[in-house]
């Protein structure tokens, strides 16, 4: 049998709940397709194998600041208004890629090579995306 390891992962997880409003744009969205509110949660989950010359993965408090600015931009929102959703039905798949886009341009973290964002979709449903750095 082949001895497989794995990299050591170091990991740093923020998360913070917020409200945006939507509503589906797809053919026969049934009540979705109604605007109507969902309380998200977020979830920013970063892995790296190495730390900085501090310790650290990311600074966290840069991290918490990159969150809340991501959150602000879209808190009380509608997001079939927002430029970034053109053209998109703004499904929880979509809104966590693009969630994961403005949180990452916010942070300056070298020794992070994965980011995954999960939105949670009020207490049943939710929708990750991730990618590598």
């Amino acid at each position: 049998m082949e001895d497989i390891r794995l990299p050591n992962m170091y990991e740093v997880t923020v998360s913070k709940p917020f409200v945006a409003q939507h509503y589906l744009t797809v053919p026969n969205p049934g009540p979705e397709g109604e605007l109507h509110s969902h309380r998200y949660g977020a979830e920013i989950r970063l892995r790296g194998e190495s730390l900085n010359e501090f310790g650290y993965l990311v600074d966290i408090d840069r991290l918490r600041e990159s969150l809340d600015d991501t959150i602000a931009h879209y808190r009380d929102e509608t997001l079939n208004d927002l430029p970034e959703f053109e053209g998109l039905n703004p499904s929880v798949e979509h809104f966590s890629r693009l969630f994961c886009d403005r949180v990452l341009a916010g942070i300056d973290a070298p020794e992070v090579s994965e980011i995954e964002v999960t939105l949670r979709e009020d207490d049943d449903a939710w929708a990750s995306f991730e990618r590598s750095v």
